[in-house]
């Protein structure tokens, strides 16, 4: 959904809710629209901040649901529980997530659907791909773990 189409669509739910499309909205939008990858609701704040300092917390959240609700934003949770938004992709796609360096990944529809076709097929069960996140460790992560514990192996192997 373009931001034209998404604007309008903005203003018919705002004004079913007796709300306005307001210059701050708007503002939401498109500092949505250029936002690449997720932006959590405070990181969206401080962008329009940057644009309008005047820019209310509650204008931003309140523009967030009626987003969601009209399909041009999702909601994820990383695994701290951090609320992040994105405008919705193409198609539906999970994340990866180190644990020790706390980067994260995406992971797309095709990858995420294979991940989740065991659990469909066992549980009968329909996970929302667009809220799996996979924690682990990354190859960089890891081989530094891996490096650590060798070393640490070594040093007790030539302690008397």
């Amino acid at each position: 959904m373009g931001m034209a189409i998404a604007a309008a669509a903005l203003r018919d739910a705002l004004h079913e809710r007796g709300l306005r499309m307001t210059p701050q909205r708007r503002l939401v939008l498109e500092v949505l629209d250029e936002a690449r990858g997720h932006v959590t609701g405070k990181e969206l704040l401080e962008l329009c901040r940057e644009r309008d300092p005047d820019t209310n917390p509650s204008t931003v959240y309140r523009t967030l649901d009626v987003l969601e609700e009209l399909g041009y934003v999702s909601h994820s949770h990383s695994a701290q529980g951090r609320e992040e938004y994105h405008v919705l992709p193409d198609a539906p796609h999970a994340h990866l997530q180190c644990r020790s360096c706390g980067r994260t990944w995406e992971l797309d529809g095709a990858d995420a659907a294979s991940v989740a076709a065991p659990i469909r097929e066992r549980f009968g069960f329909e996970p929302d791909i667009g809220h799996l996140t996979i924690v682990g460790r990354c190859k960089e992560c890891a081989a530094k773990e891996r490096a650590a514990q060798e070393s640490h192996t070594q040093e007790g192997a030539t302690s008397p």
